[in-house]
């Protein structure tokens, strides 16, 4: 019978095609359309529960005249399926087609996905042809029909939405045309964003699984594939009038060692600012973590408005703690912790009551787990695995564009690396130096970062980030390290542009100094060294970080 403008009457009752791989709760919403008056079609596994069940079905092969074949790969991809999705119920003309081809109408369509994120996250790997075929053809296919057709045609994208749809077809006494437009644009826009989603999931894991590279000569992607759902709101943004989001966004289906890994062990949620902090926390360790840090195996990061008040490695970590926390001990207040070790009792004890806003280590003692929970609003964090921070593209996003770049640690050739005073650097400084300029390639330019030795190891003595005046930016270092400047080593990220900077750092104690060079005047902060009796090498590499 003809169905006009999308209405079925009693003789032509309406029609849900069903047909998912997760079959959770399926059952019950089918029996509730069937008990409606619907006509359900399904296909394999999903007619065969439905109907053990006693649930009336209608097999997709009787509809379409042809068999599953290729072990279910082609199902639905069929003219009887799809134009009956696709047929625009106020085109006349469509009607009339659909009914000389002796098709019928399909007024909702409820699928889901194979699996292909968790199978591609299955450790180990599972062989590339089993990873194929859970690359699902015929179910984004018939979610994006249906999310196309959204006037006609109610699509169920998620079982999230089971209940939702079905209280909507109560109200309406279950005549699928009465369903809100409301309801089946956010269905269809849904839909599209599964579909979308999967996508990014199925090119981005291929790509990597299958070692094929899809990037420009200089290493960037050629297309920027982001795809994430939001896991939770937050209570608010940086500031209480604005809205926030978290999202577990990752452009690969590999599991995530970054935040989307930590656990959190009691205390309030997270907010905006939290991760931002936790962010930078760990990219500064991550900098200091591998082969030429293994005699200082102990990191210790404090954050505050997501740069660094201080940095220390050491071979004990109660030490680095207290190394760090000297740096600047006043910013300090309210701040968040990494640690690249777990974090032992001793170093619980020296934390004490300081207020701290979140700890992130690999793990915690027990009794140091007990000792700084005590605190009920400090939020400590799990992440089984801090990996050393290697190249990566990263992205920005500004008003209307994107911004990509590699970012990683300073390549630094410290083996070509000379000194330009009269003065030369002695060899073993040339670790502390190491240490600086890792420490200031996390820091915002303009920066200036102060460092020396520790009896255990090195320490950032005073930072001054994220300046418009490289000198000031000295100046700020210096009023941070107080008496602990007198010989310590200046890390600049950039050149000085004047000998204002190297004549700063001589008053405060400086000894030796860390810098790019390039400067047109390279010379007058030479002689300015050299009449101060300082040694200063050029590393040819700039850090400025924005």
């Amino acid at each position: 019978m003809l169905v006009t403008m999308g209405v079925n009457d009693d003789s032509n009752p309406p029609r849900a095609l069903i047909s998912v791989y997760d079959k959770s709760g399926v059952v019950e919403f089918a029996r509730k359309i069937s008990d409606m008056g619907w006509e359900i079609l399904s296909t394999g596994g999903t007619a065969r529960l439905l109907k053990e069940n006693n649930i009336d079905v209608v097999d997709v092969t009787d509809v379409t005249g042809h068999p599953e074949v290729f072990d279910g790969r082609v199902k639905t991809l069929h003219p009887a399926i799809h134009a009956g999705i696709l047929a625009r119920g106020s085109n006349l003309e469509d009607l009339k087609t659909l009914s000389s081809l002796g098709y019928s109408r399909i007024d909702l369509v409820c699928v889901n996905l194979y699996p292909f994120e968790s199978v591609a996250n299955e450790s180990p790997p599972v062989k590339e042809d089993d990873l194929l075929e859970m690359i699902d053809i015929g179910g984004p296919t018939l979610l994006r029909a249906a999310a196309k057709s959204h006037q006609d045609v109610l699509v169920v994208p998620r079982k999230k939405y089971y209940q939702e749809v079905i209280d909507a077809l109560d109200e309406t006494n279950g005549n699928p045309n009465a369903v809100s437009k409301d309801l089946r644009q956010r269905m269809a826009i849904s839909a599209f964003q599964r579909t979308a989603g999967y996508d990014v999931m199925v090119a981005s894991t291929l790509a990597e699984r299958l070692s094929v590279t899809m990037e420009s000569p200089e290493g960037i992607p050629a297309r920027l594939l982001v795809s994430g759902s939001q896991a939770h709101p937050l209570r608010y943004g940086e500031n209480p009038h604005q809205m926030a989001g978290w999202f577990d966004s990752s452009p690969t289906s590999l599991p995530s060692t970054g935040l989307a890994a930590a656990v959190q062990h009691g205390g309030k949620e997270l907010s905006f600012n939290n991760y931002l902090d936790l962010d930078a926390a760990l990219r500064f360790a991550r900098s200091l973590i591998g082969p030429e840090w293994s005699n200082h195996p102990h990191v210790c990061v404090i954050i505050k408005h997501t740069n660094a008040c201080g940095v220390a490695v050491s071979t004990d970590q109660a030490s680095a703690w207290n190394d760090a926390l000297a740096s600047d001990s006043e910013s300090a207040f309210g701040c968040v912790i990494a640690f690249t070790t777990v974090v032992t009792q001793k170093t619980a004890e020296a934390i004490g009551d300081h207020f701290v806003e979140c700890i992130i280590a690999p793990g915690f003692e027990p009794s140091a787990m007990d000792y700084l929970s005590q605190k009920k609003n400090r939020r400590l964090l799990t992440l089984d695995t801090f990996l050393p921070l290697n190249d990566e593209v990263r992205y920005r996003q500004l008003d209307g564009v994107w911004l990509a770049q590699i970012e990683g640690i300073p390549r630094v050739d410290w083996e070509a690396v000379q000194c330009v005073t009269s003065i030369e650097m002695e060899s073993n400084d040339r670790n502390l130096a190491r240490f600086g300029v890792a420490v200031c390639a996390q820091v915002k330019s303009n920066s200036v970062v102060l460092v020396d030795r520790t009896p255990t190891g090195f320490a950032t003595v005073g930072i001054g980030p994220g300046q418009t005046s490289r000198v000031e930016a000295v100046r700020i270092a210096a009023r941070r390290a107080g008496n602990r400047a007198q010989g310590s080593m200046m890390v600049s990220d950039a050149f000085f542009p004047f000998r204002d900077g190297i004549d700063a750092a001589h008053e405060i104690g400086v000894t030796s100094i860390v810098q790019p060079g390039g400067s047109i005047r390279d010379q007058e902060s030479i002689d300015a060294a050299n009449e101060h009796a300082m040694s200063m090498i050029f590393t040819g590499t700039r850090l400025f970080r924005h």
